[in-house]
């Protein structure tokens, strides 16, 4: 099957080397006079050094404004199972990608590699189910609490941690003794 057009039914229709030759691409000149002037005053606050603040879209816009995004306007979104608490993987999202993820209770990315955004699991079949989603301290970053089903790396590990151990449990240092004397019943301020 090829990719799909909407037609003017609003029906889905395959593309084939038949429809296509049938679709009408050519660009058409724009009748300027039918298009409205900018308010006054665009140009300048378009140059302006201030941030511009988060463009409308489908977050709200109080939640919009606290995110610290990448310059590509991306989060990190650390997936983790919701019961066990094992890192899962880390992917990327935008503003569209968490708003789905909020939205339709599947978690949604962005792909950097393909520039589109995937849905975990619509593939492979290894869905996650979000639990909940939280922003950290620093509003940087995206924890999302989810039922994994099947593996979470694309390799087919249960996690994408499992393949490359830079220091096992077993083989970590341990904490120097505390010094002589030092209280060591209240946790460190």
């Amino acid at each position: 099957m090829g990719p799909f057009v909407a037609t003017a039914r609003d029906r889905r229709t395959e593309v084939t080397d038949e429809t296509a030759d049938k679709c009408d691409y050519r660009v058409r000149p724009v009748d300027k006079s039918q298009v409205p002037a900018p308010p006054r005053g665009t140009m300048a606050r378009m140059t302006s050094s201030t941030p511009a603040p988060p463009p409308a879209g489908p977050l709200p816009a109080d939640l919009a404004a606290r995110l610290k995004r990448t310059p590509d306007g991306l989060l990190p979104a650390i997936a983790q199972q919701y019961d066990t608490g094992e890192v899962l993987m880390l992917g990327w999202m935008d503003d569209e990608a968490l708003h789905r993820t909020l939205t339709t209770g599947r978690c949604t990315y962005w792909s950097r590699s393909r520039q589109e955004y995937w849905v975990k699991g619509d593939t492979s079949g290894h869905v996650q189910h979000v639990k909940s989603v939280a922003l950290d301290c620093d509003a940087d970053t995206v924890l999302v609490k989810v039922d994994q089903v099947g593996a979470a790396c694309h390799t087919g590990d249960r996690t994408c941690f499992d393949a490359d151990v830079l220091l096992a449990p077993d083989t970590a240092p341990t904490a120097p003794p505390a010094p002589a004397g030092a209280d060591t019943t209240t946790p460190a301020q």
